[in-house]
């Protein structure tokens, strides 16, 4: 079992030392600038393409940066953001209904379990509003109410509504926004888009991030891109569990290269469970199909009452239902936050009230919704969605009940920032999903839109302008013995899986892998299994090194390649993940160990010992630092959401 050691503590010294109000604001008027006509000497990459790194490429492009950009898909617009379904939430307060940026920032420091910086919150949810009023600008196609005006929801964890979204396809849309923004640019020549193009190390100069190392898919063919700072935006780590809604291409590779080059890693074991998936089907999937929260505004999630009922539905009277939701948390009802509404369908279906194969499901019913607003009302809102569930399922939503089941989502851990966005090695940004800054223990629906966006639209173009304003830099050519050492770093790990031989396939390691993680660091954890788990992850890992077979060679497009690639960081990840669950002797929001819990089995947190950031230090034995919150704003009290 890996042991670990205990550092200094960490601060952010970025956030300005004024009101919280004030905060966003004075840092923008203290960063330094770079004159207009000097941006186009200075190269910026970005990694990744979705809704963080398509906003930053393109702002950061129309500053006057020559931006280098990649992604791994055939085409920057399909970036897993297009996946993103219900909406994003933005402080307007069309509704009057009593929101405004204040309650944004409350609501997401209590969603996430108060473990999040309060700095950083404020200033996602008073961006909030800049986001909207930019993508309207864009042309996105936001839902309208009969005035003409921004249609709105609610999601989960709140009591407005302030989620605008374009029926179930708002990541699709926004993306286009971003892209059509990018692509102007990429026109222009002022980025340089390499698509099929994946990250393979991080190159680190004089301790500063000065470029990385890449791998052309297609061909195979690795080459070096040199800037004056890195920004990665390559989304979460979700498939290190197997099964997760994530695209099969989403990897943790750059940002753990990164973290090996000296980048530390925040909370790796806060990993999100979303609550409305469509459960799994069988051992052949490779992935799961989420299904938005906001069905959640007008499905109700029920079970039988009886242990073990196998009728259909529609065979099962109201009275013979349980609405669990609504019974145990009478106030937000099937609107409590994810994590609350994935362990209460988990325990429905544990105590033997599941639904469906094997009884890992619940029902999210229409029935009552259809029959008040109207099936076209319902179409409306929802209807992709429902096309999407009925041609999965071959089951009509419209006529029988949705069965849900909870999933691997989200991961609030990521690469450590500041207040600026910029890791621990100076010069590389993280930003969006990669980053961990701004959800705490558990992400509040409709919110990772907005973060993407707040970061690569307004926050990292100001925080990079800073860095590079405030630094001179050299030169550094191809020559360069820090590029030359990581090119071959790089090559040799290449030639190191493609020499293996063995008798195993890459997915079987992956698959493995991920159920151990389901099942002893998902949606519960206890120390002995923690303590199993991180004795069979090293096993596995020595296993795939030895018994792992990848097909074909390096120099052709080779995606077993890809994927061992990837999958030998996820055997790294795992074992950092477990470490931290297993140090963190609490539960909150997300991340749920049995040993805490309060009478009624909620999450029951340590605020005294664990009102910290782990932040992670890379190293055989890997070094612990912590990062004090400190809450001056929003007082912690134990959630409650009846």
């Amino acid at each position: 079992m890996v042991q670990h050691h205990v550092g200094r503590p960490v601060s952010d010294t970025k956030a300005p030392d004024v009101a919280l109000e004030r905060r966003w604001d004075e840092r923008r008027f203290t960063a330094k600038l770079v004159n207009p006509a000097n941006r186009r000497r200075h190269r910026v990459i970005v990694v990744g393409t979705g809704l963080a790194g398509a906003s930053a490429g393109a702002t950061l492009a129309e500053q006057g940066y020559h931006v280098v950009q990649l992604c791994f898909q055939d085409s920057p617009r399909r970036a897993h953001s297009v996946a993103a379904q219900g909406g994003i939430n933005a402080a307007k307060n069309y509704r009057n209904d009593g929101d405004s940026v204040h309650r944004l920032f409350y609501d997401t420091v209590k969603g996430g379990d108060f473990r999040s910086r309060e700095s950083n919150v404020y200033r996602l949810a008073e961006i909030s509003t800049q986001i909207i009023d930019q993508a309207v600008a864009q042309g996105v196609p936001f839902a309208r109410e009969y005035g003409g005006l921004l249609d709105t929801r609610s999601f989960g964890g709140v009591q407005v509504q302030r989620t605008f979204y374009a029926r179930g396809q708002t990541g699709q849309q926004l993306l286009l926004g971003a892209y059509q923004a990018l692509s102007r640019q990429i026109d222009a020549g002022r980025v340089e888009m390499h698509a099929r193009t994946e990250m393979l190390d991080l190159i680190v100069v004089d301790g500063r991030a000065r470029g990385i190392i890449a791998r052309n898919l297609v061909t195979g063919q690795i080459t070096t891109h040199v800037a004056d700072a890195v920004v990665l935006a390559t989304g979460g780590y979700g498939n290190v569990f197997y099964l997760s809604t994530n695209a099969k291409g989403s990897n943790a590779s750059a940002i753990w290269r990164a973290h090996r080059r000296g980048a530390y890693f925040a909370n790796p074991c806060f990993t999100q469970i979303h609550p409305t998936c469509i459960p799994r089907s069988g051992v052949h999937q490779s992935k799961l199909t989420l299904m938005s929260e906001s069905l959640r505004n007008d499905g109700r999630i029920w079970v039988p009452k009886v242990q073990g009922d196998t009728r259909s539905p529609d065979q099962i009277p109201m009275d013979e239902r349980d609405y669990y939701l609504e019974r145990m948390y009478p106030s937000f009802g099937n609107l409590v936050p994810r994590d609350i509404a994935s362990r209460a369908a988990k325990n429905q279906c544990d105590a033997g009230f599941g639904v469906g194969p094997g009884g890992l499901g619940v029902y999210l019913d229409f029935g009552d919704a259809i029959q008040e607003l109207g099936r076209p009302a319902i179409e409306a809102r929802y209807g992709n969605l429902f096309d999407m569930y009925q041609r999965i399922t071959a089951e009509d939503p419209y006529q029988v009940p949705m069965r849900i089941y909870p999933a691997i989502h989200y991961t609030m851990g990521g690469l450590w920032v500041d207040y600026d966005l910029q890791s621990t090695v100076p010069g590389l940004f993280v930003i969006g999903e990669a980053n961990f800054s701004d959800h705490g223990a558990n992400r509040l629906g409709a919110s990772a839109l907005m973060q993407g966006l707040a970061d690569g639209y307004f926050v990292v173009p100001t925080t990079i302008n800073d860095y590079i304003g405030s630094n001179t830099f050299d030169a550094v050519p191809a020559a360069h013995p820090t590029v030359q050492q990581t090119q071959r770093d790089g090559q040799a790990r290449l030639e190191r899986l493609l020499s293996i031989g063995g008798t195993r396939t890459v997915d079987s390691f992956h698959r493995e892998l991920g159920l151990l993680l389901w099942d002893h660091c998902g949606m519960s954890r206890n120390e002995s299994g923690l303590r199993e788990a991180l004795e069979r992850v090293p096993e596995l890992r020595a296993d795939f090194w030895h018994s792992v077979r990848v097909p074909g060679e390096g120099a052709e497009l080779n995606q077993e390649l890809e994927k061992a690639n990837r999958v030998a960081d996820f055997l790294e990840l795992a074992e950092l993940m477990l470490v931290d669950a297993l140090v963190r002797e609490e539960s909150c929001g997300g991340h749920f160990r049995e040993e805490h819990q309060t009478a009624a089995g909620e999450a029951l947190r340590d605020d005294a010992r664990f009102s910290h950031v782990a932040v992670w230090e890379h190293g055989d034995r890997p070094v612990l630092h912590r990062e004090e919150l400190t809450f001056d704003h929003v007082r912690p009290t134990q959630r409650s959401y009846t």
